[in-house]
Order: C-alpha cells, then structure tokens, then sequence
C-alpha cells in the first residue's frame, strides 16, 4: 500500500471550521439545558424549602393530661394496639367505646374510669357541632342507671388512628431523671443562649401543654416512632417497628392532621398536612405516589423533618408580635407591669389566644369578639377581680393567687395549676385543678372534675351566678345544664391511675378536696349591664344549697321585720343605720370585699364593649347605692 493512501482525505477549511462551529454550537445548547435544568431543580427546591410545617398547638394545649401517663401507653404497647385495632373487626377505621374498653381494661389493665377519660378527652378535642353537643348532653341526661350509661356510651366512637397519635402525644408531660435535676433534657438542642423573649416564653410557660417550643421538640424527637403508627402490620418487622422501604397510605398520612398543618410559599392559608405533602412542592420530596396513593416511609419521614417549624400562632409569636389590648382606663402605677397580648386578629380557628400576665389589683372586665373562641392564658396574676365574658375555648390559670375569675362558658377546659387562694367560677366542658391550695371553684361542667397530684384544701361548689347573655353563649359552645357532675371529683395519681389508694404516697390525698358545706353558700351577682334574656342562674341551684339561700332572705326579712317592728324615731334610726354602716364596712374590710366593690365604681365613660367599638353597653354596677355611702372612690373595671 502506498503512503498516499494511508493518509486520511484532506478537508477543506471552509468545512473544518463549520464542524467546530456546530461543535460549539452544541456544547453552549448542552450547557444552556443543563443551567436551565439546575435553575429549575433550585427553583423547586426554594419552593418546597418555603413551605413550613407545624405542630397544631391544641391536641397538646387541650389533649394532653397534665400528669405523667400510665406506663401502658408507652410506645411498646401502642404497637401491639396499632396492629391489634387493624386486625379485628369493629375497630378500624372508627374506634367505638365498648372495643376501646375492651382494649384498655382487658389488655392495658387500665381502670374503666381512666379509661373514659381518654376517651372522653379525645371527643372533647375533636370537631362536634354545638347541636351535636347539646344532643348528646340531653341523650346523657336522661340515663338513670349505669346500664343506660353504658348504652349511650356505647354509641361514641372516634376516629381510630387520630386515636393513636392522641394516646401517644400523652408523653409529653413525661418526666425524666435529666429534666428533674438539670431543667432541661442534656445534651441540650440549644448551642445559643435564648434571646429576652424566649426567656419571656419560657417563664411564661406553666408546663408544656403551653409551650409550643416544647411541643415542636416533642414532634422531631418522634416524629419516626409517630409514622410507625400510622404504618399496615403487614409492612412492619416480627419486632413489630416498620421496615425502610414500607409505605403509608395518604388515609394514613390525613389522619397525622390531627398533629400538623402547615402553609406553602409564605402563603397564610392554613392546610392540613396531606395537602402539602401530596402537591408539586413536596410530592417528590415526600415519595408521594399518585398510582398507589401512598408515601415511601424514609423519605416521608425526611420530608417533614426538613419541614418542621416552630408554630406562627403560637405562644412564643403572640409574645413577641401579638397585639396589645385597649384598654378602656388606665389606673396610675398599677398597670406598668401588666403584659396582654393576643392574636385573634391574624390566628385560624384553633390557635387564637390571649395571654394576661401580672395584672396586679386590678378588676378587669371583657365581652368582645376578641375573646370568643380563644385560648385564654392567665398567669401571674394577684389581688385581682377578672370578667371574661364571652364563649371561650380553653382558659388555663397559672401561678395566680387572691384573685376572683368568672368565665364565659368555656367550649373544652379550664385549667388551674399552681394557684393559692383563687375563686373560679366558670361553667365549662371540663375542670382540672393541680398543685393547688386554698382554692374553691363554683363549677357547671357535664365531666368529672379532674383532681391532679399536689393538691390541698380545695372547694367544689355549684355554679351561683348569670349574666345577661349566658345562656346563649353556652348554646353556641354546645354547653348544657345537665348533666352537672361538679361534686363527683376523679383523683388522678402520678402514675396515671384514677381513684388511687390513698395508701401510696405519689398519689393525691382523697382528703385534699371537700364540697362547700350549703350553710357557706352565697350566689354570686355579675355587676355589668349587657344584652340577654338569662335572669337566673342556668339549672337552678342544687336543693340543699337552694334551701340555705331561701333561709338566708328569710333571716333577712325577719331582720326587716323586726327593725319596723321597734318603731324608732328619726334620730334613733339614723344612730342606727351608722352603726350598721360600721358594723358592714369592718366586715368588708376583714374579709377583702372592700377591694372588690371599690374597683366596681364606674368611670364616667366604661365599657365592656371594645374600646374601639360603639360603647352601648355602659359597664356599671347594678346599684351602687350598697357599695358604699360617701364620696366614689376607688378603681374602675378595665375594658380590655
């Protein structure tokens, strides 16, 4: 062969210099695609970064018991519960109450009563009409035996995986060997030190069904043990924990709404969390798959740890951006100290609050749209006289002492914790008092009043007043008269267990509550004008205590009857009425009532509508003619 042949043909310049401008052409096409490939998977990924997740503040504000839980609703038992509910007939995927106690007293061994309570609880927590509340007290109403109970009850039934999640979140309160000694569980999440108003939080906080830092804790530590409940027993180990690659059905994931929520792209609209979880933003993050309509376990879990956020309505936001309340006056020197917040203004159904701390001899009074519906917090608060007027969800008292609370009706509970000297008086869905003293509490509420561990000289007396608009407000929170169960307490020990032996010690004393004796009973007047047709006390007294207040007029009337009877001239009837003028104030001095009718003395102008409002409604004590003779002086209720 000849050397010619061997070379390779000879291209002309003009084509060699095409090629490499298609070459190039090609390479910059490429490397365009692959920029606009990357921009994109950026540009998704900031959009699924800016979608937040967050616990729901009220499964553990209102769902979880103060009190440490029964070991039997630990994790190794709610397991075998998971698989045992989806593999017998009747308890998936609702949960009535004859298999739940058939679970709790036959296979957790937990008492009936205790039992009840959780299950109570839950139906508490979740969404009923005020219709379907009033329906179902009148059903209860009209149970005359335990076997009628039982048939009634025997006809509720919950959702039986938000069931679960509700039973296990009963962890929170949860002691531990480290939290007891050090404060907080070691080694700490914290590698800063916290900022005035997390400290302000913090100090703020009762325990943590309040604190919502506590609860976004709770979630991401776990947060994989959560989704194992939610998980098919086929898919799971023979140690009864999922496996990696199992998957959890999106019915599944719609039930773990009960615990999260969420909004995507900085938008305020509130979602449940399987909505986000199955959209653009975090379908692929999450292994959503629209085919099986399902999610892959790993990358689910992944998903939302990523995702997980302190909650924007909770009590650390209200703290530090939460609007003020007006207030109507403000008395010198005694309100510097005062902190009131709220965010009914911007917050979604459920996590609208209002925090009152430190109110200081003050009497403050309130009906307003601000307050219906929320969570109320009152901590701190001494030598006070407070009227919140309105339908409330929750109301919690914390370290409070020597004041006088009277509560609209209140839709779930009320909540005393850590309080000395305090009156309440409140018609409520539920009561729970712990590590209290010298408290008495005039109570209207269809459950067992729950008596937590720590508790002395407590008092538990019917409910004794009204206001205008009581009743209507107790309709629209789904609250009747009966059944009224304030005299019959359930006791709670530390290990969870209802009506313990007063042998143990960790559990409370029988003897730490007494029921106020008929001859101490007075009604309680409401000294505000409002709107309403409610003009006596809703229900009627108790007979023994309605018999001691027909007594006490009768003793009135005798005394009238007497004084006409000695027909006294002029002078000797005004010696007379001084000395009983004397005689009334040494008593209302002695007794601390002088502070309460002084600061009852209205302003020119007070309201207990909005001070932003058209002030219809003047607040007023209903005859000021028997608070006290001589010049008014004195505080005035504050409108808040």
């Amino acid at each position: 062969m000849s050397t010619e042949s061997a070379l390779p043909p000879r291209v002309h310049p003009k084509e060699e210099e095409a090629r490499s401008r298609e070459v190039r052409a090609t390479d910059v096409s490429s490397q365009t695609e692959h920029r606009v490939a990357w921009t994109k998977t950026k540009a998704e990924n900031m959009e699924a970064d800016s979608v937040s997740i967050w616990p729901r503040m009220e499964p553990f504000l209102l769902g979880a018991l103060q009190v440490a839980p029964s070991s039997k609703l630990s994790l190794h038992y709610l397991r075998k519960m998971a698989i045992y509910v989806r593999t017998r007939d009747g308890c998936f995927p609702i949960l009535g109450w004859p298999m739940w106690k058939h679970i709790a007293c036959g296979k957790l061994q937990l008492p009936e009563d205790l039992a009840w309570l959780y299950f109570e609880t839950f139906d508490l927590l979740v969404g009923h009409t005020p219709e379907e509340r009033l329906e179902w007290a009148e059903c209860l109403s009209q149970c005359s035996s335990k076997s009628e109970l039982d048939q009634q009850r025997n006809k509720l039934s919950v959702d039986t995986v938000q069931f679960l999640l509700f039973l296990y979140i009963q962890q929170l309160n949860r002691m531990s060997l480290r939290t007891s000694l050090i404060g907080e569980e070691w080694p700490s999440h914290r590698t800063r030190s916290p900022s005035p108003s997390d400290r302000e939080a913090k100090t703020s906080s009762q325990n943590k069904n309040w604190d919502d830092q506590a609860h976004l804790s709770f979630v991401q530590s776990h947060l994989a043990e959560i989704l194992e409940l939610l998980v098919e027993p086929g898919q799971l180990s023979q140690s009864g924990q999922a496996l990696r690659d199992c998957q959890i059905s999106l019915e599944a994931v719609r039930s773990l709404g009960l615990l999260l929520e969420g909004s995507a792209c900085h938008s305020r609209a509130v979602q449940p969390v399987h909505r986000l979880l199955t959209k653009g933003l975090l379908q692929a993050q999450s292994g959503y798959s629209t085919l099986s309509r399902s999610f892959a376990l790993h990358k689910l879990l992944s998903c939302l740890q990523h995702s997980l956020t302190l909650n924007p309505f909770g009590m650390t936001a209200c703290l530090r951006s939460g609007k003020k309340l007006a207030w109507a006056q403000q008395v010198e020197g005694t309100m510097k100290r005062a902190k009131i917040a709220r965010n009914t203004h911007m917050a979604p159904p459920g996590s609208k609050m209002v925090l009152m701390s430190q109110v200081f001899k003050q009497t403050l009074a309130k009906t307003s749209d601000k307050l219906t519906g929320a969570n109320i917090k009152i901590h701190r608060c001494s030598d006070s006289f407070i009227y919140l007027l309105s339908p409330l969800r929750s109301v919690s008292v914390d370290k409070c002492r020597d004041c006088t609370l009277v509560l609209g009706p209140v839709e779930t509970s009320v909540h005393i914790h850590s309080c000395q000297n305090l009156r309440v008086v409140c018609v409520a869905g539920r009561i729970a008092v712990g590590v209290s003293s010298h408290c008495t509490i005039h109570a209207l509420t269809p459950t067992y009043p729950l008596l937590l561990p720590g508790n002395t000289d407590l008092t538990l007396a019917p409910y004794h007043t009204f206001y205008p608009s009581l009743e209507d407000h107790m309709a629209s929170v789904g609250l009747a008269v009966v059944p009224n169960a304030w005299d019959r307490p359930l006791l709670l020990g530390a290990e969870g267990l209802a009506n313990p032996s007063p042998n143990a010690s960790s559990n409370p004393d029988p003897a730490c509550y007494r029921l106020l004796p008929p001859a101490e009973f007075h009604t309680l007047v409401v000294p505000f004008q409002m709107e309403g047709d409610t003009c006596e006390v809703p229900g009627g007294l108790p007979p023994p205590y309605q018999a001691a207040v027909d007594e006490k007029q009768k003793r009135i009337q005798n005394w009238q009857k007497t004084v006409m009877a000695a027909r006294l001239n002029k002078e000797q009837k005004r010696q007379f009425q001084e000395l009983v003028e004397v005689k009334f104030h040494e008593w209302l001095l002695a007794t601390g009532h002088r502070q309460e009718l002084d600061s009852l003395i209205p302003p020119t102008m007070a309201s207990l509508k909005d001070s932003n409002g058209p002030a219809t409604d003047t607040t007023r004590v209903n005859d000021t003619r028997h608070i006290r003779s001589g010049q008014a002086v004195g505080r005035s209720p504050m409108a808040c």
